[in-house]
């Protein structure tokens, strides 16, 4: 009965995800093409839940801070006990990155509150304002899956209408590297190697050594999400229809499945604290928070 249920949620991820991707309106109108977001209000502002999150990432500098992206703006938790939505904004960030040194630098893409997409968006206040950087490739895109490297920032992967799009400086220009054969619901840069990233899937989790040129698939079955630790890319964590939670240290050649606690929900993102990588955290379809402190043999619900 377990596995039918967990059968059953990946089947309606699979199709969620998939509606949403493909069956998006296009923006060719003038009013959709806006060039930036605008200021907003430098206040935390306190909220009780998450909801339709979107993204998952720590701060490099202040372990007690996890973003969390959502269909209803940036929020923060904090003290892993206080929620906290990252000024006014209520814009959908599908696609979020932090930067990897720098916490005051975020990367998004999504949709604004009044509709159309957003292109590529950067903030150097830590999330309260935002600035559209370009449109991508045939866009404005509306990155539903993104990456930036943390071994070169200016290297950022964006995954639009079936197709691998890179920029190569920090988000101003873009190119498409190619469509993908595989619909994508997540992309994660390795952490010592610009070229090298990992892409989450319903047909499997794959990996380019590229910069995007050839995949290579790691993992069969829907794999909803996987992280790198930032102080050894050999360890993976990886969430999938099959294994469940699984770990690697020979970077997804081989794969041990282990034991977890989430309660029959599935993750969605998974983040390593970078101050301490034994410490993991992940977001699951249900907006739950959980944290490891043993790089992911063992977890707790914090949220």
């Amino acid at each position: 009965m377990k596995n039918k249920k967990i059968y059953l949620i990946f089947g309606v991820l699979a199709i969620i995800i998939i509606a949403g991707i493909f069956l998006q309106p296009k923006n060719d109108n003038a009013k959709n093409n806006t060039t930036s977001i605008g200021s907003q209000s430098k206040k935390l502002i306190p909220v009780d839940t998450v909801t339709h999150g979107h993204g998952l990432a720590t701060d490099p500098n202040d372990p007690m801070k996890l973003y969390i992206a959502t269909h209803e703006g940036l929020f923060v938790l904090v003290n892993e006990k206080q929620l906290y939505r990252v000024g006014d904004s209520r814009d959908d960030y599908m696609g979020f990155s932090s930067h990897p040194k720098d916490p005051k630098i975020l990367f998004t893409s999504g949709h604004p509150v009044g509709g159309g997409n957003v292109g590529f968006q950067k903030s150097e206040d830590g999330g309260f304002s935002w600035t559209k950087l370009a449109d991508g490739v045939d866009g404005p895109v509306d990155f539903h899956a993104m990456s930036v490297s943390p071994a070169n920032p200016d290297v950022v992967y964006g995954w639009y209408r079936g197709a691998l799009q890179r920029t190569t400086d920090g988000g101003k220009t873009w190119v498409i590297v190619g469509k993908t054969k595989f619909v994508v619901v997540g992309l994660t840069a390795d952490p010592k190697d610009e070229n090298v990233l990992y892409a989450v899937s319903p047909q499997g989790l794959f990996v380019t050594r590229g910069k995007g040129s050839s995949w290579n698939r790691l993992m069969e079955g829907f794999v909803s999400a996987v992280g790198v630790s930032p102080s050894d890319s050999q360890s993976l964590l990886s969430f999938s229809e099959q294994q469940r939670l699984a770990k690697s240290n020979d970077g997804g050649k081989t794969w041990q499945k282990m034991d977890e606690s989430f309660n029959g929900e599935v993750p969605l993102f998974i983040a390593f604290q970078r101050q301490n990588p034994k410490i993991v955290y992940t977001l699951t379809e249900k907006n739950s928070i959980y944290k490891s402190i043993d790089s992911g043999t063992n977890w707790n619900k914090i949220h």
